[in-house]
């Protein structure tokens, strides 16, 4: 009994050292990080994408009477995998990203279910890098995802994300960044993207042939500024447009519905010395499917347009301590949305966020108060939401 129990021990204390050796099938190097994050919350009300941590905007109608319920919520858990090489001819390198969440829809519906999130890939790329030129082929974030607010409780849906001027997606596509020659303390890029077109409907919108992928690709550029003011003081900015075409007839039909979709988005942050303020503003039309117009998506050919905007003030102190406020609106042109969506359209949405926080090396630890008024429909009708959660996150 004594040289079972001995040998298993050796064997258990063995399979943890080999299981710290991870090799790839080429000559690259891999990179395993990510997070484990936690939060546990209370609504008074249903929100929209969902509860807990990809709450975004009140559900309508307001809940009249029995409103709060609480839960625990570990879907911005994530797992990245960074690919580094290996080297090709002439000074060019590969490179390679596959990332995972936990957001994928749930296991089921039973009494189980809400404990079996399912995994979902995120990001899919290979990068071909030469000198200050970047080609990124595969499933990436598009320009028009710019600042991302700092929060504990949302970070795989951003605070403000497709409800308080916060937009932008993920597509495959083929993208380009560039970083033009600058001097030590201020750097300029252009980044440049051409990926799938989406829409929701006709069709079978994950068929590829339909649903408004039928039309031609979404186009995005942006330019990039980057600059070290002084010791300890940041200034980011950028500028990014983009354009695409919408055939809501779809494929195999003798006519066509064309829909085309534009925006405009400007954001800055400035981080001095625990300071952090930053944000954006855009406006656009028909780009539900990057989160545009409240994520409205309307199946007639009628142009739905929006204006959006967020902002965030913080200070970390030295101690570990900190506190960030956030406030973001979102307004669509109601006669348009009374004709594109009908008499439940999102008409305006005001959302208010504060978070104290305290950050020890990979441990973060946070409270946060959000604050929802989503005001729609003819009457304009409104629904108010409110969540208090307390998160942990470990970094790894």
């Amino acid at each position: 009994m004594k040289k079972i129990v001995v040998l298993s021990t050796f064997l258990f204390f063995t399979g943890i050292l080999f299981a710290q050796n991870v090799t790839t099938g080429g000559k690259e190097t891999l990179k395993i990080k990510g997070f484990v994050s936690t939060t546990f919350f209370g609504q008074n009300q249903g929100f929209v994408f969902g509860n807990g941590q990809n709450a975004e905007f009140a559900a309508p109608p307001e809940y009249t009477t029995n409103r709060w319920f609480y839960g625990g919520d570990i879907r911005n858990s994530r797992l990245t995998m960074v690919f580094n090489g290996p080297e090709l001819t002439n000074n060019w390198k590969l490179g390679g990203v596959l990332e995972f969440d936990a957001f994928g829809g749930f296991n089921g519906a039973g009494a189980f279910s809400a404990e079996q999130p399912t995994p979902r890939l995120r990001l899919a790329y290979l990068d071909i890098v030469h000198d200050n030129l970047t080609i990124r082929l595969g499933q990436a974030w598009t320009p028009l995802f710019g600042n991302v607010p700092v929060s504990m409780s949302h970070i795989a849906f951003p605070l403000g994300y497709g409800s308080a001027g916060d937009v932008g997606w993920r597509f495959p596509g083929i993208y380009m960044y560039y970083k033009f020659a600058s001097n030590s303390s201020t750097h300029v890029g252009l980044d440049a993207a051409v990926f799938e077109g989406s829409w929701s409907g006709p069709g079978n919108n994950v068929n590829f042939g339909t649903a408004g992928n039928s039309g031609t690709p979404q186009f995005e550029v942006r330019l990039n500024l980057n600059s070290k003011i002084s010791e300890g003081t940041v200034f980011k900015a950028y500028v990014v447009g983009h354009i695409d075409s919408k055939n809501l007839a779809g494929t195999n039909v003798d006519s066509t519905s064309t829909l085309s979709g534009s925006a405009a988005e400007v954001g800055a942050s400035i981080n001095s010395n625990g300071f952090l303020l930053q944000g954006n503003i855009y406006h656009g039309k028909n780009i539900g499917q990057q989160f545009g117009q409240l994520t409205q998506i309307q199946s007639v050919n009628k142009d739905l347009s929006s204006t959006g905007g967020w902002a965030q003030l913080g200070y970390s102190f030295p101690s570990g301590w900190g506190i960030y406020g956030f406030y973001g609106m979102e307004s669509v042109s109601k006669s348009e949305a009374m004709a594109a969506i009908g008499n439940s359209a999102r008409i305006k949405n005001n959302l208010f966020d504060v978070m104290v926080k305290y950050q020890t090396g990979p441990l973060g630890l946070g409270v946060e108060y959000l604050q929802n008024k989503l005001t729609y429909g003819l009457n304009e009708d409104t629904a108010k939401g409110t969540q208090v959660s307390f998160s942990a996150l470990y970094k790894f």
